[in-house]
């Protein structure tokens, strides 16, 4: 059986597909050396670090909160209180407040009045923190799954891997630097786990941004305090190169024939058997959100295309045509069938390059 250093891109509730694949990988009995993640595939990359099995992954993805999926509650609006004193006083709505000079009445007591109104909020998330919703859920979620595992909810990097000792990276954008940045326990130790996969899915517009700590230490010995990170896609959705070429400082110096290459590509171009080729619906999203997505969806779409030519044979493709970013509110089915084409796809795949056995195909697989 084979050993592989394994990319998963990103694209966000389409990353369904990947628990699929790996429940076709683990049945063909192989193993993984690295994981490498980007947005969606950052959280797949980090659930499969720390122990999740494909199952258990489906489970948390299948989860329900008030008979709503969990994962939909990931569209947290913003309140008033998510904003700190220190973040109003500091913004550029008080500062234009301010400049207005209005009469007898207090910059910061209007700001209040308007914290106050339903929609300001979100328009005070929007110019600025980056993004309509919180993400508030999505970490809280995070934290609670690594929790599952033994994993505490200050736990870096550098701690992770000391407890787990698998070699995680995920990929994030700072939009300070302009630098793609691909954290791991060598290039960012002190950086909490959770909040590294938090910047990795923080979709421009859509979440809130993530701003660097200083406690969070730096990256490959450099500051990053104050940079403004988001969702690794942005850069790189695919980083397969990552493992194709040898950046020791970046992904350590590990034996170059040690394992085999293996991406795992969300495709919207190929079809999910039983599900209608058609766009998803986002009747329910604000048509801010919809906009966004579909700018996201096609930004991603068109990253790391000479890689993946690159790399053909190395890539599996999985099927998500009619699946979006943010869809995280699919019915059971739709998603049930999203997992059994990426289970499909993989199977194909490691078929194609002689790596599946009898055993690991067709009833030897485990159902889903």
């Amino acid at each position: 059986m084979a050993k592989f250093d394994v990319v998963f891109e990103g694209g966000g509730a389409k990353g369904s597909a990947f628990a699929g694949a790996i429940t076709a990988l683990n049945a063909a009995g192989h193993t993984t050396r690295r994981l490498i993640g980007t947005s969606a595939g950052a959280i797949t990359a980090t659930l499969a670090a720390v122990g999740y099995t494909p199952q258990e992954m489906l489970t948390a993805v299948n989860e329900k909160l008030n008979g709503k999926p969990r994962f939909a509650s990931f569209m947290d609006h913003v309140v008033a209180s998510d904003f700190t004193l220190e973040q109003r006083d500091a913004s550029d709505t008080m500062h234009t407040l301010e400049s207005l000079h209005i009469p007898m009445v207090a910059s910061n007591v209007v700001l209040r009045a308007l914290m106050e109104t339903p929609l300001y909020p979100t328009l005070f998330s929007i110019v600025e923190c980056g993004g309509i919703y919180a993400g508030v859920a999505f970490f809280n979620w995070l934290v609670e799954k690594l929790g599952v595992k033994g994993i505490g909810p200050t736990a870096t990097l550098a701690s992770a891997f000391a407890q787990t000792q698998v070699d995680l990276s995920v990929v994030a954008s700072d939009t300070t630097d302009m630098e793609m940045l691909v954290l791991n326990h060598r290039t960012a130790p002190d950086l909490p786990l959770a909040w590294a996969v938090r910047m990795s899915m923080s979709i421009p517009m859509v979440w809130r941004e993530v701003v660097w700590d200083a406690s969070w230490g730096t990256y490959r010995g450099r500051t990053k305090t104050g940079n403004v990170v988001v969702d690794g896609g942005v850069l790189s959705n695919f980083p397969i190169r990552l493992i194709a070429e040898s950046v020791p400082e970046i992904m350590g110096d590990t034996d170059p024939n040690g394992a085999l290459n293996l991406g795992l590509l969300l495709d919207e171009k190929l079809p999910v058997p039983g599900e209608p080729a058609k766009p998803p619906a986002v009747s329910s999203q604000l048509r801010v959100v919809q906009r966004l997505t579909r700018l996201m969806d096609t930004m991603m779409g068109a990253q790391d295309n000479q890689e993946i030519r690159d790399h053909a044979s190395e890539i599996c493709h999985l099927p998500v045509q009619g699946y979006g970013t943010t869809e995280f509110d699919m019915p059971d089915d739709k998603l049930q069938a999203l997992v059994s084409a990426g289970q499909a796809a993989l199977e194909a795949h490691l078929s194609g390059r002689g790596l599946l056995s009898m055993a690991a195909s067709g009833k030897g697989t485990p159902g889903i």
